[in-house]
């Protein structure tokens, strides 16, 4: 039996429209229906590149946040929240940063990661409330909503400004005011998806492309990789282990002795042994240069290149 929603809301948003190219969507083939959404998909990218500038400053103010010893939050519902919890677990493995620099919040807690809470993503008290509980003044705080108008995540994002922390909305919905207490907001315009609603196809898209790029270069600037390299995963296992002497191999030249020699003096720390490799320097000296720099590796090259001179 069908339950009837104790409350309607009409959306006014680009993806909530049906969209012209695909309205004989279910009477092509199998081909047909993969090439509209392929062609759909491929506008994506450009709708993203429109927007850089206001994501680079959400990095900015990421990496502010980060390098002053607070935080980033996510906050989303139903796919929005999904993506933001895919792209904050990521980050532990990838750039081995400790498990609280970004959380994620998702309307109806965990159990709303494999199913639909009703009316989790209606209630802006409890993005406030959220806040409240997790977010501190000078922390940074991303909210995405498809539509640019999810309550969860705009209470979210206002109680987030009056507690003193910086704010970002990437939304779907170019149309949609600017909300109270967004200091950025990114408005992509991916236009009417291959299903009228389905906000999982480009907005989706659009979002996981922005989180990726957006996450990526805060960890970048805050120097978790050298060159294009992630050098500040640890190994842990046999497969990291030959990860890490490879990435060493990449980035010196040296033989796979003298990296695989390096890192174990290094203690398993991929930085450290990078900087004694291109450096010279002792294992020792080369972990000081780096906690002097805050873990750059050009940073702590470059002291140590000043301090030879």
């Amino acid at each position: 039996m069908m339950t009837v929603p104790r409350q309607v809301v009409h959306v006014d948003s680009p993806t909530e429209q049906r969209n012209p190219r695909t309205t004989d969507i279910d009477l092509m083939s199998t081909m047909g229906i993969l090439g509209a959404i392929n062609a759909e998909d491929r506008r994506v990218p450009e709708a993203v590149a429109a927007v850089l500038p206001q994501v680079a400053r959400a990095v900015d103010f990421a990496v502010e946040a980060l390098r002053s010893g607070h935080r980033v939050h996510y906050f989303g519902a139903g796919t929005s929240g999904r993506l933001a919890t895919l792209d904050a677990a990521e980050l532990v493995p990838t750039f081995n940063v400790p498990s609280d620099w970004f959380i994620a919040h998702h309307a109806g807690g965990a159990r709303a990661l494999r199913q639909a809470v009703e009316d989790a993503e209606d209630d802006a008290k409890a993005g406030a409330a959220e806040v409240a509980e997790a977010v501190a003044p000078g922390d940074f705080v991303l909210g995405l909503t498809a539509s640019g108008r999810t309550p969860y995540v705009l209470g979210a994002l206002a109680a987030a400004s009056r507690l003193g922390a910086r704010t970002a909305l990437v939304s779907g919905n170019q149309a949609a005011v600017m909300p109270p207490g967004v200091d950025v907001l990114i408005a992509v315009d991916t236009g009417p998806e291959a299903i009228a609603g389905s906000t999982r196809m480009k907005a989706g898209t659009a979002q996981k492309i922005i989180l990726t790029a957006f996450s990526t270069a805060t960890m970048i600037k805050l120097g978790r990789t050298y060159s294009n390299l992630m050098v500040s995963m640890r190994a842990t296992n046999a497969k990291l282990r030959g990860r890490t002497i490879r990435i060493l191999r990449e980035a010196t030249g040296m033989s796979m002795a003298d990296c695989s020699d390096a890192l174990t003096e290094a203690e398993g720390d991929l930085k450290v042994a990078l900087v004694h490799l291109l450096s010279g320097e002792d294992v020792a000296n080369a972990a000081k240069a780096l906690a002097a720099s805050d873990g750059h590796v050009r940073k702590a090259l470059d002291s140590l290149r000043v301090r030879a001179s």
